[in-house]
């Protein structure tokens, strides 16, 4: 019987050195590109190294088609009380008058209710005492001071105005109710971002265009967006007008409602191929 012997022979310590050193570069390898994988996934926004970047510009016009008044009115008493009265009575008759041309409850609103004090200066004489050597003199001192003399409550109301051809009648009939401080009407739109949505759509639109006469220029693909930005402006003003009736009734005046003018402006940065 033949006896089996095996024989091992361990490699030198520099390969196994050199063996060890390989795997914990690797290891670090991979490890570094693992972060940098994670970074990627958890910036998304963060652009890749090759990308144009264009902008673009959207302006458009529309016609108003809401408008909103103003108004208020207010009388002072010796008491609150009397005061607030004088008020209500007048604000009724004013709204009474407003929903009598059609408009809505729901579009007739209390902007403010105010009472305020009303002062007065006063003098107040205080005669000087007697002095036992001279005398009495019969002068005084007066003392400056102010005292409430009565209230004053005022009411101020927000119209909006839906159809455009009563802003003018309301205008003047307002005259005959005997309010104060008319101002208005602001013109503008039932959708508050219909202007700025049509504008975004156009500069948009432009801002691609741009791209594609661009990537065809270089010779590259547009690839997906990574970034975005934009800024807006507007509505332009078109037309303001405030009026102090003083009691008397107005002629209806002229309004003319022009357009609002909107405006965008959009940064996009495509990835390219």
């Amino acid at each position: 019987m033949n006896d089996e012997k095996t024989i091992h022979i361990a490699p030198p310590r520099r390969i196994e050195i050199a063996v060890a050193t390989a795997l914990y570069l690797l290891a670090a390898f991979l490890a570094v590109e693992l972060v940098s994988e994670l970074h990627l996934l958890s910036n998304p926004t963060t652009p890749p190294a090759n990308t144009i970047t264009v902008s673009g510009t959207g302006q458009t016009a529309l016609a108003p088609d809401i408008a909103y008044l103003t108004f208020t009115v207010q009388n002072s008493a010796a008491d609150v009380a009397t005061a607030q009265a004088a008020t209500t009575k007048q604000a009724n008759a004013a709204i009474s008058y407003i929903e009598g041309q059609g408009i809505a409850a729901k579009d007739v609103a209390t902007l403010s209710y105010d009472i305020s004090p009303q002062y007065a200066q006063t003098n107040v004489a205080i005669p000087v005492p007697c002095n036992p050597n001279v005398g009495c003199s019969g002068s005084a001192i007066y003392q400056t001071g102010t005292k409430i003399t009565g209230y004053q409550v005022s009411e101020s109301i927000k119209v909006t105005v839906r159809d455009l051809t009563k802003a003018s009648t309301l205008l003047g009939g307002l005259g005959s109710q005997n309010v104060q401080n008319v101002s208005g009407p602001d013109f503008g739109l039932s959708d508050p971002n219909a202007g700025t949505d049509a504008a975004r759509a156009q500069a948009i639109a432009n801002a691609k265009q741009e791209a594609q006469t661009e990537a065809k220029q270089l010779g590259v693909s547009l690839g997906r967006i990574v970034s975005f930005s934009e800024g807006g402006s507007g509505p332009y003003p078109i037309y303001a007008m405030s009026a102090s009736t003083g009691g008397k009734a107005a002629s209806a005046p002229d309004l003319p409602t022009g357009e609002n003018t909107y405006s965008d402006t959009v940064s996009i940065t495509y990835a390219i191929r």
